[in-house]
């Protein structure tokens, strides 16, 4: 064999690991991103199995603020059905209600001394709290694999590969204006 075809033959052998490389690292990326998504998916399930524990124990105290409650539950399950569509948007839509509904209930409950007192409803204001903290990390987390892959579908030489195998770009979990822009506490409490 000529020396021209050990070349050709090393050139197609080279182009051929670049496109496994490349069609790895797509992969890796779209991984990533579920692997995020199931993260954040777990959290919000344990929110969603704490609400009630704390709607139940506000109860007991709070007979003049049941929209307040019912708004929480609305928004829980709001967030359930976005969940179990898999519907990106609406979590994030869903989310911003939960978290707006939840600072009610906690500015609100700052009126009832003996519910603050309550061990059980600190307790569950605490975890929720942590939760909520440990959400939003994850939300982070979650866009900026959701960012990484949908960089890298559109970046050449990559493009050709997530084209020819249909990687498709994943959504961003965006917030309402509301949950981003600042609160105002004085209504909270009126």
């Amino acid at each position: 064999m000529e020396i021209v075809t050990f070349v050709i033959i090393g050139m197609i052998v080279a182009v051929l690991l670049y496109g496994v490389m490349i069609y790895n690292n797509l992969v890796s990326l779209k991984h990533a991103v579920t692997k995020a998504w199931s993260n954040i998916d777990v959290l919000l399930k344990q929110r969603h199995d704490e609400l009630p524990k704390l709607v139940e124990t506000c109860k007991r105290y709070m007979q003049y603020e049941q929209e307040t409650l019912e708004r929480v539950m609305k928004a829980r399950s709001a967030v359930s059905s976005a969940m179990q569509k898999g519907d990106v948007g609406a979590v994030g839509s869903a989310e911003s209600e939960l978290r707006i509904g939840l600072g009610n209930l906690f500015a609100v409950a700052e009126n009832y001394p003996d519910l603050k007192a309550n061990e059980s409803f600190t307790h569950l204001q605490t975890r929720i709290t942590g939760l909520e903290n440990s959400i939003a990390d994850r939300r982070e987390f979650y866009n900026e694999s959701v960012n990484n892959n949908n960089v890298r579908i559109e970046q050449f030489p990559d493009v050709i590969l997530a084209n020819w195998f249909k990687f498709k770009a994943a959504e961003l979990l965006e917030f309402e204006d509301s949950e981003i822009s600042d609160v105002n506490v004085s209504a909270l409490f009126s």
